[in-house]
């Protein structure tokens, strides 16, 4: 394999690695036998980098920024802009190192990454609806104030404390050959693929990077088709964590050279991989976090050995994580919503809920109304919210009631 030109070296990762220790703990590797049997390899392996202080692999890459800041650089300040992950690891990079750190994020921030941000020292400035207001704010402040700007992913420094992540991976189970790792700017994605390919050309062995972004936020796959980074626009996507519009410019070559494909997942994917990671791993998982499973899952990764997916983070707003989770079951079929027509009589809720109990589904939710002006007079509309197995168990479900004479639909309205 040839070195890439825009690629830290193998020796760079290596120093990396020894600074992000300082305060950085190695996250576990889990296996998970469920991916396994999925993809049809020997094993799968979760990187919980959701498990890393501050909850997400951002640490890395803000420390190793940060602790090579000069003496004027520091005495200055640093400041960031970030909805989320990056400003908690700039905030403790920052009071580990003794900086003063100013953060700028959006005025819709979710409350426990604000509180998590305040509460590692930092100042919080709310400005901006969107991202990149909040990103010119920080931008004007570093014009008044002379403090020192820290890259969320266009970086040398931060690629090379991401890519750390690959070190401890390989280190544990060197027989990985796939690692399925989640993009938003591309600093994650390129640290560990250059650092993964490099110490698997010195050993001579396979190893392939596979990439996973939003689908409704996705410009790596047109930027790579097209060969330089290109701007899109971004659409609403519950992975806000790697919700980005641009491939960084040190990040896109890197990837071009060293990631073999980038693929996309929906929100309904994600949510369901949320889901498995919390019945089957028992781990908490952001939406970010959980891209490569959702990958996994949807069959979108084709894979013959050991493979790995790095859990990215782990700060989910539990407001955020009740809705996922309801999603994701719905997703997944075990959460089904029935709309019945029936005769105006006595007894038919009855009847139809006595179908469902006889078939093993419970009964969540009921919605009956005589009063939709779309209806005939002598019929009602029942809504039957039901937990089920999965498909088949849905499937079975409604096939009962529909050979008892109702007519059903799933999920519509007459």
């Amino acid at each position: 394999m040839t070195q890439s030109a825009s690629a830290p070296t193998l020796d760079a990762f290596e120093r990396a690695l020894r600074t992000v220790h300082r305060i950085t703990q190695p996250t576990p590797l889990e296996s998970s036998r469920y991916l396994a049997e999925v993809l049809g390899v020997p094993k799968v392996y979760l990187k919980c980098e959701n498990l890393q202080r501050t909850g997400a692999y951002k640490l890395r890459g803000a420390y190793n920024h940060l602790s090579r800041l000069t003496e004027e650089q520091r005495a200055r300040g640093v400041v960031a802009a970030s909805a989320g992950n990056h400003a908690q690891g700039v905030a403790f990079a920052a009071r580990e190192l003794g900086i003063r750190a100013t953060i700028f994020t959006p005025l819709g921030v979710a409350l426990p990454k604000l509180l998590a941000t305040r509460h590692y020292g930092a100042e919080v400035i709310l400005r901006g609806d969107t991202f990149g207001e909040t990103n010119a704010a920080a931008q004007e402040f570093v014009r008044e104030t002379g403090a020192h700007f820290v890259p969320p992913f266009d970086d040398e420094a931060v690629i090379e404390g991401q890519g750390t992540v690959a070190l401890e991976m390989l280190d544990v189970a060197p027989d990985i050959e796939t690692i399925v790792v989640p993009i938003g700017g591309g600093g994650l994605v390129a640290g560990v693929a250059a650092a993964a390919k490099q110490i698997a050309a010195r050993e001579g062995r396979p190893m392939r990077i596979i990439g996973v972004q939003a689908e409704n936020a996705a410009p790596y796959p047109i930027s790579l088709e097209k060969g330089e980074p290109v701007t899109i626009k971004t659409r609403p996507t519950i992975a806000d964590g790697i919700a980005v519009a641009r491939p960084g410019t040190l990040n896109f070559d890197i990837i071009r050279d060293y990631v073999d494909e980038v693929v996309t997942v929906s929100d309904d994917d994600i949510a369901r991989a949320i889901v498995m990671l919390l019945e089957r791993a028992k781990l908490v998982v952001e939406p970010a976090g959980a891209a490569g499973v959702a990958a996994m899952l949807a069959g979108r990764i084709a894979a013959t050995g050991t493979t790995a997916t790095i859990l990215s983070g782990g700060n989910i707003d539990p407001l955020l994580l009740q809705r996922v989770i309801g999603h994701g079951l719905a997703a997944s079929a075990r959460y089904l919503k029935l709309r019945i027509l029936l005769p105006d009589l006595p007894g038919q809720l009855v009847r139809t809920a006595t179908i469902v109990a006889e078939h093993n589904a419970n009964v969540v939710e009921v919605i009956h109304t005589r009063h939709a002006t779309e209806l005939p007079i002598s019929e009602v509309e029942l809504e039957l919210h039901i937990e089920t197995r999965g498909a088949e168990h849905g499937d079975e479900v409604t096939r009962a009631l529909r050979d008892a004479g109702y007519e059903v639909r799933v999920g519509e309205k007459y």
